[in-house]
């Protein structure tokens, strides 16, 4: 993984007392809230319904054991001993003091992390494959690229106050693990007729109020100009973004109004331009970058048998295991969602022993999921069972990858000042409700997502069953959504119909689930039922 230099080091650590001194001016009445607000959104300090909230960036999902003690250690001495990890690979705490801000920050410096650019109209935390470098299918890792933008993207001035927050990810296979082309650029590396790596450029993907998928503007960027067909991008949107109207501002909106041909045209045109100022960064910066993500010493004939003789802990392997590119080792899945827990939450004493378990099955690597679960990508087969046990102890195995139990949620009413509705209580049900059925077996791969509000943070938009709460004369109200994926078979799913109190939404997502068990050919899953037979169904099933 990624280590900082000097210039990394010196620049957070001028950020963080950048950042104690306009805290201390704030605390001491020098500067209004509205002054202040800029400041701290820039660096991830959030102002919700009970408390600040701090956002701690965590590029591309990647950390050391060190670095998730040291999150850890946050937790316990400024928080209330958890923390809520998110799909773009962050971390929040829900109940920071002010007066404590800008410790915590200097405590992440002290683990090469930070919390800048994780809010504000810039760009955020570059996100990526949670299996990068570990997964069969790649081309090559995304994490360097991804690094790269990183690194050219923090402080840079042009962006710093663009029309509206803009995100990117990086992935490197024909399979999407990061809802690649729902971001506002997604970038796939590819190869072309001949073999040579490129970028395929996405842009103008989202979700939020008005959902939509990133069309491709350009199918082969030589990597050797990544960076600047980046910068041609954010050019042109910085240049035409709308700026009078925050739900019009998204890239989203400016390529949809201008046309994808005619954004492509004058990205094309901007890029001309910039191939000849010369703006990308030298090669050897990039073959530094690269060094630091070599594959870790893999045994060569690590044993891949495995002793199945535990019904619990077959189970987990099955579902909570994900092949590797080299023999005899997996990536392990540690679930975030056990029945009836809160999606995302983690306390400092698992955070812990996540951090050790890393330390001594997976070459002392973690990464944070899109899906807001933690994984080791480098374990050996050999070591599966003392991994599972440690972790099953500490209500850290469920066996509920990619299942109706992993559900996705955003912290909703009981901590966000946008929402319009609880997301939690309503996961908790739900997972509650199919672990007592027992239908998360037959059920198989049914990716559910919950929002609290509009803004889509728990991607209710690509669900398989997506959930939006609303407000409704005062009154929690929650839609049902159905067909959704941020997958490589990407799409957006639609509306069933009125919406439904908390315990109705509930009996809702089981009555859904029990029209797919009934219409459903051999090996369909939930979205392939769906696609077939369409919305009518379901419909009939929920209303008559």
């Amino acid at each position: 993984m990624y280590k900082y230099d000097q210039y990394d080091q010196a620049m957070v650590d001028a950020r963080v007392e950048e950042f104690r001194d306009q805290a201390r001016r704030r605390l001491e009445g020098r500067l209004t809230e509205d002054q202040f607000k800029p400041l701290r959104l820039m660096n991830g300090l959030y102002l919700q319904l009970h408390a600040y909230m701090l956002r701690v960036a965590i590029p591309y999902g990647t950390l050391d054991s060190r670095q998730m003690h040291a999150l850890a250690d946050i937790a316990d001495k400024y928080d209330r001993g958890y923390g809520h990890f998110t799909t773009r690979q962050n971390i929040q705490y829900n109940w920071i003091k002010l007066e404590d801000a800008a410790d915590i920050l200097a405590d992440l410096a002290k683990v090469e992390m930070h919390a800048i650019q994780t809010s504000g109209n810039c760009i955020r935390n570059i996100s990526s494959d949670h299996f990068a470098g570990a997964a069969a299918d790649e081309v090559v890792d995304p994490r360097p690229y991804a690094e790269l933008l990183r690194q050219w993207s923090s402080f840079h001035p042009e962006f710093s106050y663009l029309p509206r927050k803009f995100k990117i990810a990086v992935i490197a296979s024909e399979k999407d693990r990061a809802a690649m082309r729902l971001h506002d650029i997604g970038i796939n590396i590819v190869t072309n007729d001949v073999g040579e790596p490129g970028a395929a450029f996405y842009v103008g993907g989202g979700m939020g109020r008005t959902p939509m998928i990133a069309p491709c503007i350009n199918s082969f960027v030589p990597l050797d100009q990544l960076v600047t067909y980046a910068e041609a991008c954010l050019r042109v949107y910085n240049r035409h973004g709308r700026r009078d109207n925050k739900y019009k501002a998204r890239i989203k909106i400016l390529v949809h109004e201008l046309g994808a041909e005619e954004y492509t045209r004058q990205v094309e045109a901007e890029f001309a331009h910039l191939l000849d100022q010369g703006v990308e960064p030298p090669l050897a910066e990039l073959e530094r970058i690269k060094g630091y993500f070599e594959d870790p010493l893999f045994e060569t004939a690590a044993d891949s048998q495995i002793d199945r003789i535990d019904p619990d802990f077959a189970l987990w392997i099955d579902r909570n295991t994900v092949a590797h590119k080299a023999d005899g080792y997996v990536s392990a899945v540690i679930s975030l969602k056990p029945v009836g827990g809160i999606p995302g939450d983690a306390t400092a004493e698992q955070m812990r022993l996540m951090a050790d378990l890393a330390k001594d099955y997976s070459f002392d690597e973690l990464r944070v999921m899109h899906t807001q679960n933690i994984v080791l990508p480098h374990v050996r087969k050999a070591d599966l069972h003392a991994l599972w046990t440690a972790l099953d102890a500490a209500g850290l195995g469920s066996p509920n990858l990619d299942t109706v139990e992993d559900i996705i949620a955003c912290p909703g009413l009981d901590y966000c000042s946008l929402a319009n509705a609880r997301s939690i209580p309503v996961a908790q049900k739900i997972s509650e409700r199919f672990a007592q059925t027992g239908k998360t077996a037959t059920l198989g791969e049914l990716k559910l997502k919950i929002s609290g509000c509009i803004n889509a943070c728990g991607h209710h938009h690509a669900g398989h069953i997506g959930i939006l709460g609303v407000d409704r004369k005062g009154v929690e109200n929650y839609q049902l959504l159905l067909g959704g994926s941020e997958a490589e078979d990407v799409s957006l799913a639609k509306i069933t119909g009125p919406g439904f109190d908390e315990n109705g939404i509930v009996d809702a997502v089981e009555t859904v689930t029990t029209v797919y068990e009934r219409e459903r050919a051999d090996g369909e899953r939930f979205l392939d039922t769906y696609r077939r037979i369409g919305m009518n169904p379901f419909k009939e099933a929920l209303y008559g």
